[in-house]
């Protein structure tokens, strides 16, 4: 069993105690969106998307301006309007697969993000199957001038469900890309996602070991969103499966906790699903009370990072 760990009195490695430890202040993430689609959208292996990805591909708060500089600075004053401490930013290629185009146009954009004076790191998220060689060179060069972080969308390692979503690569794709990835020294962050249609509490347990023992970074734990316009949208409202409560999510998110090696760094314990699109499960719309439930149970029931580490 992990010693007790505290991270700034919380007990996980959350991606704020990560951030503040390494550069020294609160960073901010600024949202990017750059116009790429996804090869689940564009035909190459489908037109209709993930089944619970909506139109805007994760993208629902990203910024939309002309240039990488201009979303940069309006995330800027947008956050100097609301916040008064920490001055540096992520500069984060967020929606749909920000891997998914020639690798002349992504340096264009990724150096545009790392030029900027306000950025500390870059985060680049996309799909397991868009990291051809070419790519992975880039970025491993990017890193040389500021820190880079690439997230994966894994969501399951069960082929049943990964079929079902319509998530377009077996699992040992992910596998692959995360050891491209790794031998290019590359920071490596997984979304997988609780509550997916058909899967159980230890399904989505074993995603979150999956993860772990392939060497991933960071972690994104993520509620299943049930979204307007999603063929989720449509199995729900059929009644083909049920939405987590918030006590089974505190349950399966306490659990992956005590799992994770504590190197690996928590970069969300919960999500923000647009509220003019969500349909369930809509206690999920007060995030705070979320966390503070959370946050709550850990310490009531003594609960810690690592605790069931092997």
């Amino acid at each position: 069993m992990a010693d007790r760990c505290l991270w700034d009195g919380k007990p996980y490695h959350s991606l704020d105690y990560e951030m503040k430890h390494r550069f020294g202040e609160k960073i901010y993430k600024a949202a990017l969106e750059t116009g790429m689609t996804c090869p689940n959208r564009d035909g190459k292996l489908d037109t209709r998307g993930c089944s619970f990805c909506s139109g805007a591909g994760s993208g629902e708060f990203a910024s939309k301006h002309s240039s990488v500089t201009e979303q940069i600075n309006a995330a800027i004053r947008f956050v100097s309007r609301q916040k008064q401490t920490g001055r540096h930013y992520i500069a984060y290629f967020q929606s749909f697969t920000n891997t998914y185009a020639p690798a002349e146009r992504l340096e264009s954009l990724y150096r545009e993000a790392l030029a900027h004076p306000d950025i500390v790191m870059l985060s680049v998220a996309t799909r397991p199957d868009c990291l051809p060689e070419s790519v992975v060179t880039l970025l491993r060069e990017c890193s040389q001038i500021k820190p880079v972080m690439v997230e994966l969308g894994l969501q399951s390692i069960h082929e049943r469900t990964a079929q079902h979503i319509r998530r377009g690569y077996p699992t040992i794709v992910y596998d692959t890309a995360v050891e491209s990835l790794k031998n290019a020294g590359l920071e490596v962050v997984t979304h997988v996602i609780a509550g997916l249609p058909g899967e159980s509490k230890n399904d989505f347990l074993q995603t979150v070991a999956h993860a772990a023992e392939c060497g991933s970074d960071g972690i994104k734990l993520q509620l299943l969103h049930v979204l307007k316009g999603t063929d989720l949208a449509l199995e729900y409202r059929n009644g083909e499966f049920a939405a987590l409560t918030m006590e089974e999510y505190l349950d399966w998110i306490t659990s992956a906790i005590q799992i994770l090696p504590q190197r690996m760094v928590i970069h969300r314990l919960t999500g923000d699903g647009p509220k003019d699109l969500l349909i369930a499960p809509l206690w999920s719309r007060n995030k705070h009370h979320v966390l503070n439930s959370l946050h709550k149970k850990m310490k009531e029931e003594h609960i810690y990072q690592g605790q069931k580490g092997r």
